[in-house]
């Protein structure tokens, strides 16, 4: 399992996400740089936000683009399907649909932006942050349009006018306690596949199924794919293991956050990930040439994994 220098992800300030598949400009310097770093780390310390009750909203035109985003937020697949290829929505991340701190808020995160980030080597705006959600978690090349919403759409206003609305009162520039997710110290043990497997069967199958698949009650997810066709892709920020462990061990299983300890946490952080998933949209060429490129940071990308490396994708 690659990992990332400590020094190196203290200088970045991107996020796990990109506005498209396509790879920043480099220079000789910044060879090794990790493309898939974080913002900096949210302060220590529980949360201070309260945003909007849920079925609270503000009068007008623009609360009618508040709820036109928050039910694009709940069912991204149902309200937004051109433009989706997997069968996750952005509440599958950010829980509650982006209330609950340490799940990556909306409140934490709108604040944030406009943002330098090294992922695509430019200045990134809210709504441009947004589409690489739609690029790398919910593989919007493989969609119907084969692309993420355009700048300018309303599915990305409303969304952004759901973020600002759970973030009033954030201050901006401000990261707050409870942004992102948590970073957990480096494990005692060595992160491994087969206690990952046991963790998963133990705590995670019951809801997202023995192979990853999720629960569908109709065409709706109830719990979503953690792998597989329906799953993040390869370019996500959640198949960085450091990021998936801090996500996990913070919030699942769903409703019993902080229950697993965070060496299980990391463990089933490393099982998950070392499941075949869409390939990265950055891909163009060999598996070790994207992993030289893009993943120089702690997860199972480019490895050898049941006889077969990681990162060939699905199809």
């Amino acid at each position: 399992m690659k990992t990332s220098t400590p020094w190196l992800l203290t200088l970045l300030a991107a996020c796990g996400g990109a506005t498209a598949p396509t790879a920043p400009q480099t220079t000789s310097d910044d060879a090794a740089v990790d493309h898939q770093a974080e913002l900096p780390p949210a302060p220590a310390g529980d949360a201070t936000h309260t945003p909007p009750a849920p079925g609270v909203y503000p009068e007008g035109p623009f609360g009618e683009a508040v709820k036109r985003g928050e039910a694009l937020f709940m069912d991204t697949p149902g309200n937004a399907g051109r433009y989706v290829g997997s069968s996750l929505s952005c509440k599958n991340c950010h829980l509650d649909n982006g209330r609950t701190a340490d799940s990556a808020p909306m409140w934490g995160a709108i604040g944030m932006y406009p943002a330098y980030r090294k992922k695509n080597d430019k200045v990134n705006t809210m709504e441009e942050r947004i589409q690489g959600c739609f690029v790398y978690s919910m593989n919007a090349q493989d969609s119907e349009a084969g692309e993420p919403p355009p700048l300018g759409d309303p599915i990305l206003t409303d969304i952004q006018a759901y973020a600002y609305w759970l973030g009033q009162g954030v201050p901006l520039g401000e990261a707050q306690p409870g942004r992102g997710f948590p970073e957990l110290d480096a494990p005692a043990q060595t992160p491994d596949v087969t206690r990952g497997a046991e963790v998963y069967a133990q705590h995670c199958a019951s809801c997202h199924g023995p192979e990853g698949q999720g629960v569908l009650a109709g065409d709706k997810v109830v719990f979503p794919p953690l792998w597989g066709e329906g799953g993040y892709n390869w370019g996500a920020g959640m198949h960085r293991v450091n990021t998936a462990a801090g996500f996990i061990w913070a919030n699942m299983p769903f409703g019993q956050g902080r229950t697993l300890t965070e060496q299980q946490a990391w463990d089933v952080a490393t099982f998950i990930n070392s499941q075949e998933r869409p390939a990265d949209p950055r891909q163009t060429g060999a598996i070790a040439d994207n992993d030289a490129s893009f993943h120089d940071h702690d997860c199972q990308y480019g490895e050898d994994h049941d006889g077969r490396t990681l990162g060939e994708g699905l199809k």
